[in-house]
């Protein structure tokens, strides 16, 4: 089972190359991330014709996830528990059915910026929320993924330039707190697991030539509960495809398992 999971910065700006991307890698599940659009605007029928099954969280003009996959989905779970007040699309959760089902989540974890604002405040919250999810699955004792945008750069080696990265919510002692405590639950993270090398980012903004630069950094991740980690197989980031025309900022990463 391969599982991607990729921020598409508006899904039907970019409609040609997501589809181009999924034609290509075809993917048993994606993840998406800012498809910035309501449930009835996603472009479903294209993907239908390519054999997904569609789940969809969306949002008018901002955040939005899905999730796509060629295998059933159930129990479907769109938001974080917790989320009185919380009209954000931010999460959707889904058990992908097969010989070995796979609990999958979609998540764009808050930007934060600026720090010391109520965005902030609220990305650590939210990063609280997932935290206490995180745990009430880990006691299911199942396969499951937590894949997404987190907006968290977990060490000075996943950027480039860390130190242009300082004063950035993404990079703040408190983000990275947060994320390495939900891993300290354990999960692993995928990535690391399965590769390890420095330099390998999945996102890089349109501005300042960052791309062609490689002025990259590493904030999509895929954490893996103990018996999903037992099924991984190997991690692959497609960094090539933010290289082409209209692109999004972010490269999709791959997850494979044994599943």
């Amino acid at each position: 089972m391969r599982i991607a999971t990729w921020n598409v910065n508006s899904i039907n700006a970019r409609l040609e190359t997501v589809l181009r991307w999924f034609e290509a890698a075809q993917p048993d599940v994606a993840c998406l991330q800012e498809i910035k659009c309501v449930d009835e605007k996603f472009p479903a029928e294209p993907f239908e014709r390519l054999g997904y099954n569609l789940a969809i969280h969306g949002q008018k003009t901002y955040n939005g996830v899905a999730l796509l996959s060629k295998r059933p989905l159930e129990d479907v779970t769109r938001g974080l528990p917790e989320g009185d007040g919380d009209d954000q699309a931010r999460y959707i959760e889904a058990v992908v059915s097969g010989p070995q089902p796979v609990r999958v989540a979609s998540i764009y974890l808050p930007n934060g910026n600026p720090v010391g604002t109520e965005k902030f405040a609220y990305k650590l919250d939210w990063m609280g929320r997932l935290h206490r999810h995180a745990q009430t699955l880990l006691a299911l004792e199942e396969p499951f993924v937590l894949a997404g945008d987190y907006n968290v750069i977990p060490e000075p080696r996943d950027a480039e330039f860390p130190k242009n990265w300082e004063g950035d919510a993404l990079f703040q002692p408190e983000s990275r707190a947060a994320f390495r405590a939900l891993k300290n639950l354990g999960l692993t993270e995928a990535y690391l697991q399965a590769d390890g090398a420095p330099g390998a980012y999945t996102f890089w903004d349109y501005q300042a030539g960052a791309w062609q630069r490689n002025n990259g950094i590493r904030i999509d991740h895929a954490l893996l509960s103990p018996q999903a980690a037992d099924l991984l197989r190997g991690v692959t980031i497609h960094r090539d495809v933010r290289g082409w025309d209209k692109p999004s900022d972010h490269a999709p990463l791959v997850v494979e398992l044994e599943a």
